[in-house]
């Protein structure tokens, strides 16, 4: 019995040994993350800015900026699960022909048994303008049918750095046969 307790101490100072430098190299400072100070970024003043345009989702004709990538199970009437991948335009006005000033890149999805709400997942990809270049992130759930909707921007690039706030849909106007809509965005967004 002595021979096993000694065979075990040593095998276990052994290891003990064998390990030690291991330990010692984990114990070294490693740094993902630092704090720096907002003057190092060159942040200007933080600003709240009203962005307000109309969103334009085409799934017909020969350009279509609305396209489903994944059909909704035929069991589900409200068309849940359904997945669209979207380029549409964002105009100054309600009209396709005014002035565009974004794109709205991105895609929303069916994400509601109960009625038609969507998972929106989007960037305005400004075109036009002080912004231009610029995006704001909004994602968010959509439920279509009421008046208005409102959806968190998350984020954005460009002048719109650190963008946070909130966006409110309007429907302006919906062909119930094809899909398209016509929407009014108003977003507000702090950012530096």
């Amino acid at each position: 019995m002595a021979s096993t307790i000694s065979a075990f101490n040593i095998s276990t100072i052994a290891i003990l040994i064998f390990f030690m430098p291991i330990h010692v190299t984990c114990k070294q400072k490693h740094e993902f993350v630092k704090e720096i100070n907002k003057e190092a970024l060159e942040l200007r003043a933080e600003k709240l800015s009203h962005f307000r345009f109309f969103w334009h989702d085409i799934g017909t004709g020969m350009h279509p900026t609305s396209v489903t990538v994944v059909k909704p199970l035929p069991k589900f009437r409200n068309g849940f699960g359904f997945v669209n991948v979207i380029d549409n335009p964002v105009t100054i006005e309600s009209e396709l022909s005014s002035k565009l000033v974004a794109r709205a890149q991105g895609c929303y999805a069916s994400a509601s048994q109960a009625e038609l709400a969507l998972l929106m997942i989007m960037n305005f990809v400004f075109v036009e303008g002080k912004y231009n270049g610029s995006t704001i992130t909004l994602l968010g759930r959509n439920p279509v049918f009421h008046k208005v909707r409102e959806m968190p921007v998350i984020g954005g690039s460009g002048l719109l750095r650190f963008a946070r706030g909130y966006a409110q849909a309007r429907t302006h106007s919906f062909n119930l046969k094809t899909g398209e809509a016509t929407v009014e965005y108003n977003i507000y967004v702090m950012h530096y």
